[in-house]
């Protein structure tokens, strides 16, 4: 792809080509959108929309970006430290509830410290650079997972408000340890509550039972999609083993059986117990073998595809693909899977509707795409 790259108040801005950026693509038999390319950037992992439809985009190397609502010009707003090996990086970006008046926003990256590895709740503001474009700064580290272990994988990362605006919730992966999480002491391998500043948010439900007082449900994998439903019940997807991908109900206080209980196998071909009624354990609504690999979650809200409204919508890594999960009420069950041709990290609503994806980059390119309806 071609790119035109200017340099102004020291900030890296640059235009894409209309005629390689925007290219409309008919939509494939069996798909029932339009997929248009916007824009491509490098190993891209979230994505999120400003009121004014502009985009945050972050980049797995530590880049966040500002790109505009064409996607035909962008400007690098922070440049993170992280570490970005293996699944690790710039991760989640989320915007503030009060984002019209306090500009905050909110992101999750790894980072190498005592003991090895973690991932860490961030937040910033974004303001005029005073050279006509904008950052962000007053960047301020708000959690960071306990403890750091080494190795790079299942960080987890993911942001999400909950709909009063008063608590967020923020998923750390297990590390591929285990069983941190069945540990009621670390917070890896759980779904914790916090405040807006990061600290535990009261009356959470396991803290009077000598759990960490961030906790709100454990047992988890590698969590990579959490979202809230108009209703107010919080969904979330994992990374199963070999087998077993699942999409959980999240409730309070709930043990969802990692490493104990899973539908799914080790990479060494042992056994685990599939869940079962009775084994104390909660189980997932929908689960998947052979794997989808999950990477983004949507609830799907908008217009422009109304016989989809209230569905969760799940980007396929391994699987490349587009998932549509059928949400009831607290049920769940399978809907559509389009074959993207493609690793899809990332799932987002537009503010007209539209359905946007952010390929993984790497073994896939990492394009922006505009789903429409035909």
């Amino acid at each position: 792809m071609i790119r035109k790259t200017l340099f102004a108040t020291g900030l890296l801005t640059t235009t894409l080509l209309a005629s390689t950026a925007c290219s409309a693509q008919p939509a494939a038999a069996g798909k029932p959108f339009k997929e248009t390319v916007v824009a491509d950037f490098d190993s891209p992992w979230a994505m999120t929309f400003l009121p004014d439809k502009r985009m945050l985009v972050t980049e797995k190397k530590g880049q966040m970006l500002l790109v505009s609502a064409d996607g035909k010009s962008r400007q690098t707003v922070a440049t993170l430290t992280v570490d970005s090996a293996g699944q690790g990086g710039l991760m989640d970006v989320v915007l503030a509830p009060d984002f019209a008046t306090s500009q905050r926003v909110y992101f999750s990256y790894s980072t190498a410290g005592e003991g090895g590895k973690g991932v860490v709740l961030a937040r910033g503001r974004l303001r005029p650079d005073g050279g006509g474009g904008e950052r962000l700064g007053e960047i301020e580290a708000l959690f960071s997972a306990r403890p750091f272990v080494e190795g790079n994988g299942h960080y987890s990362g993911r942001i999400a408000f909950s709909p009063d605006g008063k608590y967020l919730f923020f998923t750390n992966g297990e590390r591929q340890k285990f069983t941190p999480a069945q540990d009621p002491k670390m917070t890896l391998g759980k779904v914790l509550r916090l405040t807006l500043d990061g600290k535990p948010a009261p009356g959470n439900p396991l803290a009077a039972k000598g759990f960490a007082p961030e906790i709100w449900s454990y047992g988890h994998r590698n969590l990579l999609g959490i979202a809230f439903d108009k209703q107010g019940n919080l969904w979330e997807q994992e990374m199963g083993p070999k087998g077993g991908d699942e999409v959980n109900l999240i409730k309070p206080g709930l043990n969802y059986g990692w490493p104990n209980a899973s539908n799914g196998s080790n990479y060494d071909g042992t056994d685990i117990p599939d869940h079962k009624p009775g084994d104390g354990y909660e189980p997932p609504k929908v689960f998947w073998n052979p794997v989808i690999s999950p990477g983004g979650l949507m609830i799907y809200s908008g217009s422009m595809f109304p016989q989809w409204k209230g569905d969760a919508f799940i980007g396929g890594l391994s699987s490349k693909s587009l998932v549509r999960v059928h949400l009831t009420g607290t049920n769940a069950a399978k809907g559509d899977q389009w074959d993207m041709g493609a690793r899809i990290r990332e799932v987002e609503q537009g503010p007209d509707g539209a359905i946007w994806l952010l390929e993984d980059g790497g073994d896939s390119q990492g394009r922006l795409i505009k789903l429409t309806a035909k």
